[in-house]
């Protein structure tokens, strides 16, 4: 038994909401992507997603596992997102906060993220840089930069 939809490659174990997807991208089992998302062409969404309604992403792009994209977020066109990356998009967390301030997070073209990453709000990872795995970004990345550790360091430029 074949448990996707391949008219629009849509697991069907997925509650997509969104209608605003590109062609040839592949959502894959138990992810949710809410109703306002944008999601380019040719994207691979691996299963236990989450993407939240204000968020872009871009063609070409590969969430891989355990990934949650919230509000804010713009992730352009080449990215690789590594599985369980973790973005936070508020500094100061608190259950039922009246004072939460969305810092969106951008990811520029061809950036690579490696698994188990995360990245602290308001931070922008420049084109083509990468991310080492394991890293805690906690300043923004320049373009063609390779950055890695905890807390997270610019190591070497592409």
């Amino acid at each position: 038994m074949n448990n996707k939809n391949i008219e629009n490659s849509i697991h069907i174990l997925s509650d997509v909401q969104s209608t605003d997807i590109g062609e040839n991208t592949y959502i894959w089992q138990y992810c949710v992507v809410l109703p306002q998302a944008k999601i380019g062409k040719n994207c691979n969404i691996c299963s236990h997603c989450f993407i939240e309604n204000d968020v872009c992403i871009g063609d070409n792009v590969t969430i891989k596992n355990n990934v949650q994209v919230w509000d804010g977020m713009v992730i352009e066109d080449d990215v690789f997102i590594g599985a369980n990356v973790t973005f936070c998009n508020d500094r100061y967390p608190k259950s039922k906060n009246e004072n939460f301030m969305l810092e969106p997070i951008y990811i520029k073209k061809g950036a690579s993220i490696g698994a188990n990453t995360t990245i602290l709000p308001g931070i922008t990872i420049g084109e083509n840089a990468t991310i080492g795995a394991g890293s805690v970004v906690t300043k923004s990345v320049a373009a063609n930069q390779i950055a890695y550790g905890n807390p997270c360091k610019i190591k070497r430029k592409i």
